[in-house]
């Protein structure tokens, strides 16, 4: 009994080597394209971007390895644990690299905060709406004609 058995076992749906070569770190801006399901019945699929700045990758290239994604929409902070080799993923993108020195950047929470209270608080501190621009400025660009007239 000379027979070889040559058979290939698929005991995930992901290309784990894939996954494991991406080098991403923290800082890192990445677009993350995730399977979500529309049609349970039909069972169909589409593709949605999550675009953001990794804070965090955590227990390194193993099977239960996860990174976690902040992006800020409609001034709202929202953040996103991935698995790194979960099937749901269908592809991860690497949109921009960045230099930070340190491994977790949960800092990145409060510094966001802080900068859209500042905005908010500009925007109130100026105030005045724009009919009063518009009173302001007219009286400025008569003036400038009659400089032109003489």
């Amino acid at each position: 009994m000379n027979s070889t058995l040559h058979t290939k076992f698929t005991l995930s749906p992901v290309d784990v080597e894939s996954r494991r070569k991406l080098e991403f770190r923290t800082g890192d801006t990445v677009r993350v394209w995730v399977k979500v399901l529309e049609d349970a019945e039909k069972k169909k699929y589409r593709l949605q971007a999550f675009e953001g700045m990794v804070l965090a990758r955590k227990h390194g290239k193993e099977t239960g390895a996860t990174f976690t994604v902040r992006k800020v929409a409609s001034n709202v902070g929202v953040e996103r644990i991935f698995p790194l080799y979960s099937p749901m993923i269908d592809k991860i993108e690497l949109v921009k690299r960045s230099v930070v020195r340190r491994s977790k950047l949960y800092y990145v929470r409060d510094k966001a905060v802080r900068d859209v209270r500042r905005k908010l608080k500009q925007t109130r501190m100026g105030g005045g709406s724009t009919k009063d621009f518009e009173a302001t400025q007219v009286p400025v660009e008569a003036e400038s004609n009659e400089a032109v007239a003489e």
